[in-house]
């Protein structure tokens, strides 16, 4: 009786075992080695693809990584690269920005306060605004002006060189300035009129620092300030 009890049992335990066995060859043994899919989904999907990988895709993948539409306009591909570098980069905060240090570098400029202008310039440009304030100074001239205010701040050109991203905007600026000699006499400029004004500045950042401050590394136009670049 027992044995006969005993032959069912054994019978199920073998088909088991048979199954087991191919589970076992079809999806084989976990090593350790696998990749979590989940884990792999999430850091290649596009929305989340690190800035220093995206940056060496070929063009049309980092675009669509960053769901921009394909552009061969070289301001908007330089743009691009940035974003790509520094996630944090929005083109309408930096040109409010750029708006801001324009303001605040052409009145700095005017008084000859350097503690204003240094952390807002690179070294070649505050060297020639420095020399040209010491040369105001000098000849004991001061500048009369006031900001009106601009007119537009347009982004016309960006790069990313080497962790180097540099944009390059138009500014079209109206302001008052009045050069005058030790004894108030004119010497240069209109103490009553406003001057429209076009310039071309380019700011500069290094994207893999810390530091989020962009610097004017080169100008030209007509503000009054000296060119460098």
């Amino acid at each position: 009786m027992a044995s006969s009890q005993l032959f069912p049992i054994l019978l199920v335990a073998v088909v088991a075992a048979i199954i087991l066995f191919r589970l076992y060859s079809v999806l084989g043994r976990r090593t350790g080695n696998e990749r979590d899919r989940s884990a792999f989904d999430r850091f290649s999907s596009p929305q989340s693809v690190p800035a220093e990988r995206t940056a060496a895709l070929p063009d049309q993948t980092a675009k669509q990584a960053e769901g921009v539409s394909s552009d061969t306009d070289p301001v908007a591909r330089g743009m691009l690269a940035i974003k790509l570098a520094d996630r944090a980069f929005e083109s309408d905060h930096f040109r409010e920005g750029a708006r801001k240090a324009y303001e605040a570098i052409v009145t700095a400029f005017a008084h000859g306060d350097r503690a204003a202008l240094r952390p807002l310039l690179g070294d070649d440009v505050y060297s020639a605004f420095d020399a040209a304030i010491g040369e105001r100074e000098r000849q004991q001239h001061k500048v009369e002006f006031t900001f009106v205010g601009l007119r537009d701040a347009k982004i016309v050109g960006a790069a990313l060189r080497n962790n180097l991203a540099e944009v390059t905007v138009a500014f079209g600026a109206q302001f008052i300035s009045a050069t005058v000699d030790a004894q108030g006499a004119l010497v240069e400029g209109d103490s009553k009129a406003v001057r429209d004004v076009n310039d071309v500045w380019t700011f500069e950042r290094n994207v893999r620092t810390s530091d989020p401050n962009w610097r004017l590394v080169t100008t030209s136009g007509e503000a009054g300030e000296p060119k460098a670049g």
